[in-house]
């Protein structure tokens, strides 16, 4: 590819990128409460789509892998109690998320 299809490309990913990002702004901007569909979908998408990450990260590591000794899913079970706990007692998800991941890159070094 030459620079400038390149730029070209960068340009238009960035142009689509502004115009999504700023399209619920130009939409719901107008001082109206929001349709009641809007509202629904807002409090029910990040819960929906924590429990299909968590879904589909346990049953891919259970259909990939084969136990290998007697600590087989500790790290990743330890990590999401973690993770869960300290969200419950926090309601901080960047401090939940980021002891959460430490504590399994941790275990999976050297807890195995």
């Amino acid at each position: 590819m030459s620079p400038w299809n390149v730029l070209l490309v960068s340009l238009a990913a960035a142009g689509v990128t502004l115009l999504l990002r700023a399209t619920p702004f130009l939409l719901f901007s107008s001082g109206r409460p929001l349709p009641p569909v809007v509202r629904y979908i807002s409090r029910m998408l990040s819960p929906a789509i924590i429990a299909m990450l968590v879904v589909y990260c346990f049953g891919c590591y259970a259909r990939d892998s084969v136990p290998a000794d007697h600590l087989y899913g500790f790290a990743e079970l330890a990590g999401t109690v973690i993770t869960v706990g300290l969200q419950t007692w926090k309601r901080n998800p960047l401090l939940s998320i980021l002891c959460g991941t430490i504590a399994y890159m941790l275990l999976l070094q050297f807890a195995g």
